[in-house]
């Protein structure tokens, strides 16, 4: 399978979106990743942040208590967003261009509705 066979994001993003509040713990953060499968969480911060694998795998590299660091710590606070009718080559070039492996799922209303990630582009193309 192909980048560009007409797949949309729609078609391969992660539903339905998991959320964290900002003051849960990076342990727990790393928890509910591990329970659902997933790699990121969107943060209920308005507007929404994310924290991901990478953010948790940091924390106790650098030695610090997974316990004791909160999300509001070490989450990205301005996200990059798409629309689900994109075309996954689309989402492709941006993850490249912008280094970034997670794109938070938006409607026409900016109601986050899903998650795709790289990981869903290669589940797809293999």
């Amino acid at each position: 399978m192909a980048l560009n066979d007409g797949t949309r994001v729609e078609d391969v993003m992660s539903t339905p979106l998991v959320t964290i509040s900002r003051e849960a713990t990076i342990a727990e953060a790393a928890t509910t990743m591990r329970d659902h499968g997933i790699s990121s969480l969107v943060v209920t911060t308005s507007p929404p942040s994310i924290v991901t694998s990478t953010d948790v795998l940091d924390v106790a590299a650098d030695g610090y208590d997974p316990t004791e660091v909160r999300v509001e710590d070490v989450m990205t606070t301005e996200v990059e967003t798409v629309p689900p009718d994109l075309f996954l080559e689309e989402i492709s070039a941006m993850m490249i261009s912008l280094g970034i492996n997670h794109f938070p799922v938006v409607d026409v209303d900016d109601d986050y509705i899903g998650m795709v990630s790289s990981t869903d582009i290669a589940a797809q193309l293999s």
